[in-house]
């Protein structure tokens, strides 16, 4: 039986993304961070939404193409954010993804401080860590 925790599994080294940041800083902390979206948090680190990708695509085109106001984080993030506690079982997660789940999770603690960011990426990597370990790759 393969056991792990969600610390060991999650990117503690996610986008830092605020509210009241612009979109177009927002997508350079994602590309930055190799990110397809991430946790938006307020000055005490504990979570108020979520940005992908693709809402900070939809914003820059239509800043490049239709001349539009910069959207701020606030008005495009999603405030509806599954979340995993810092106590999660990472395979009870990855079985979660398998269905229509999102792709990434925002890990926080009761208080709603995000810890790190949790991917199917991250669990692969970890599964194919302890399967190694076992001498079964």
């Amino acid at each position: 039986m393969i056991t792990a925790s969600v610390i060991e599994c999650m990117n503690r080294d996610f986008a830092k993304i605020y509210a009241e940041m612009p979109v177009a800083e927002a997508s350079a902390n994602l590309i930055k961070k190799e990110s397809l979206g991430g946790p938006v948090i307020d000055a005490n680190g504990k979570l108020v939404g979520w940005i992908s990708e693709q809402e900070c695509l939809q914003v820059t085109l239509q800043v490049v193409y239709h001349n539009t106001r910069v959207a701020i984080v606030r008005d495009v993030m999603r405030t509806d954010v599954l979340t995993v506690s810092v106590d999660s079982d990472p395979l009870e997660i990855a079985q979660q993804m398998l269905k229509s789940k999102p792709k990434s999770y925002p890990v926080v603690d009761a208080s709603g401080k995000v810890y790190g960011v949790l991917t199917r990426r991250r669990i692969l990597n970890m599964l194919d860590k302890k399967l190694r370990e076992l001498g079964q790759s």
